[in-house]
């Protein structure tokens, strides 16, 4: 019998579905909950990096730490070793947003509700509706995040399922009927293409993971063992780049050949190398836009992954949702002042160092600022050479304390192919 994948919109009555159907069917539950502890337990990866990277909108940082893509290929490996083993089974959550249409012989189900019946729900199990809405909100939000990350599609999307089932006309018998009169159509049953693409999706991911941990992040595709890597941003010398691709995915194990081929987009911009020692989570707080945005990009070229906000509150938001490395911190800023971000990110994240960057400061704000633990004070204007070391010093002792936020890197010179 062939396996199903069940991903349905929150409140539309999908845990009594998933019990009922588990119980007609005889089949094994297998939640996104079992997909990351199997990952952890495999692969030594952090749990909530596994989570962030199913549930999370992706990290202003991402570009430099590759940390999404490489913690989706990990679940990806975990899931088809699971596809691998258990044919009687329910696959359910995000998880089943990461089965490839290829694997025909599991059925994939969307069961998806309006707005405003979902909040009845939530409300009939005595959730309040602002409570409803704020959770329904969240939920849809992960859902289209992972599906465009993943697809550049919307979460509901019918071309992402082999069958959409409204929920609010359908009762939980007639959701239960519809799915198992599909279940037994021949269009879903095992064959050896599908088996075959199983493990395609497995070497896939093992090829992309290979790839990403030397810094690569390359479109991997796999067919009958056989590796097509698409890269689509352009290089001066694409044979150094080819070589080196090649020579990264045909060392993983069942890899039969690679073929390295320019995609579609390929003169859309510059391609570069992720180096991961280098500081890849750092973030620039300034109300001058321009200046910060120059000073990103210049950092950047310097092996300094960076981004930049352009008020306190800003940066006080962003530290509790994406935690960066290193801060460097303007004072005179209209709201929330320097000193003000300086002290709160001291309190509630005392990892990050803190480098201050103004033009206005006095000796007194110095002290202040030395006093409530920054890393550094320097003057503007500064020379960027000496701002990045004071950058490169933060980032090493940080590293050396075993306290870096993940490990990352940035694109710049080292990596780029020419």
């Amino acid at each position: 019998m062939p396996a199903i994948a069940l991903f349905a919109s929150t409140f539309t009555n999908e845990t009594e579905i998933i019990f009922e159907l588990s119980t007609l069917t005889g089949s094994q539950v297998i939640s996104d909950k079992d997909i990351i502890a199997d990952a952890c337990s495999k692969y030594n990866a952090e749990k909530n990096k596994l989570e962030q990277a199913l549930y999370t909108k992706m990290s202003v940082f991402n570009q430099f730490t590759l940390e999404k893509e490489k913690h989706l290929a990990l679940l990806k490996s975990s899931l088809a070793e699971k596809l691998g083993e258990n044919e009687r089974s329910l696959y359910y959550g995000f998880i089943t947003l990461l089965i490839p249409s290829r694997v025909s012989h599991v059925l994939k189900v969307l069961i998806a509700g309006s707005k405003e019946q979902r909040i009845q729900w939530a409300v009939a199990t005595g959730i309040t509706e602002k409570e409803a809405k704020r959770l329904i909100h969240k939920s849809d939000a992960s859902a289209f995040e992972l599906t465009d990350f993943l697809y550049k599609k919307e979460a509901w999307n019918p071309s992402l399922y082999d069958i959409v089932i409204p929920a609010d006309p359908h009762t939980t018998k007639d959701i239960l009927q519809v799915i198992l009169e599909n279940l037994h159509k021949n269009a879903v049953q095992k064959t050896d293409a599908s088996v075959q693409a199983i493990k395609d999706m497995a070497l896939g991911a093992q090829v992309e993971l290979a790839l990403l941990n030397k810094g690569h992040n390359i479109e991997v595709a796999a067919d009958n063992s056989r590796i097509r890597l698409t890269v689509n941003k352009s290089v001066l010398n694409f044979g150094k780049l080819e070589s080196e691709l090649a020579e990264i995915a045909s060392a993983v194990g069942g890899v039969k050949s690679v073929e390295v081929v320019k995609g579609p987009d390929y003169k859309t911009s510059i391609y570069r190398k992720q180096q991961f020692e280098l500081p890849s989570k750092v973030l620039l707080v300034d109300d001058e836009k321009e200046f910060a945005q120059t000073l990103s990009e210049r950092l950047i070229s310097r092996d300094v992954g960076s981004h930049a906000v352009y008020d306190g509150q800003q940066a006080l938001d962003l530290i509790n949702d994406d935690r960066p490395d290193v801060m460097v911190l303007d004072l005179k800023m209209p709201g929330i002042d320097g000193i003000e971000v300086l002290r709160q990110t001291r309190k509630t994240h005392p990892n990050i160092k803190v480098i201050i960057l103004t033009g206005h400061g006095t000796e007194e704000d110095r002290q202040i600022c030395m006093e409530l633990g920054a890393f550094a004070y320097l003057q503007k204007p500064t020379d960027i050479e000496k701002l990045s070391a004071t950058i490169y010093q933060a980032y090493k002792t940080i590293a050396e304390a075993g306290t870096v936020a993940s490990p990352g890197g940035a694109s710049g010179r080292n990596g780029r192919y020419g």
